[in-house]
């Protein structure tokens, strides 16, 4: 992963810094990203990528075609860069390092709530509001219920994770306790 990861960060870079520069061009290369990562995770495209016999501009041709109006001209370029370079199996990489770029750039942070049982709205609200204030970013909430948290929540915001439960709280009880 860490290997994939360094091979994709600069065509993650590149598309950001063309977004960046244009208007609306966050939300047209995230789609055109996810797409693009969708297209290369198909098992038949797969197939084709690792075909030795097909030249790789034609690989890159083949998921332009595939991913039609999906993409722009920027994007068509991107993918024929990709496909010179043999890189055409990095987009999945590159498309999640460009949402991680993205999200830093606008200071915002998705957040999973994992509870006991299902949130209401004003719950959700309150811990929302904590969250900004306390990771200082604009937050995007998804909640789980997980049943066997007897109580609490765990909150999940990028690398930081905020056990609240009660199993968690016991299992730190039980740590203590054992030292």
């Amino acid at each position: 992963m860490a290997e994939t990861s360094t091979f994709a960060r600069p065509y993650a870079k590149a598309a950001f810094e063309l977004a960046r520069d244009e208007k609306g061009g966050f939300d047209r290369w995230s789609a055109m990203l996810t797409t693009l990562a969708q297209v290369i995770e198909h098992e038949r495209i797969q197939t084709l990528l690792h075909d030795p016999r097909l030249a790789d501009d034609k690989k890159a041709e083949i998921v332009i075609e595939v991913c039609g109006d999906a993409l722009d001209e920027h994007g068509r370029n991107f993918v024929h860069v990709l496909g010179e370079q043999d890189r055409l199996t990095l987009l999945p990489e590159a498309a999640e390092l460009f949402e991680h770029e993205r999200a830093e750039f606008e200071r915002r942070v998705d957040v999973t709530l994992i509870s006991a049982y299902a949130l209401d709205d004003e719950q959700q609200g309150k811990l929302a509001s904590a969250l900004k204030k306390r990771l200082n970013r604009e937050i995007s909430i998804t909640t789980q219920v997980d049943k066997s948290l007897l109580g609490g929540v765990i909150i999940r915001a990028g690398d930081t994770v905020i056990d609240g439960s009660v199993r968690g709280r016991l299992a730190q009880l039980t740590s203590a306790l054992n030292v």
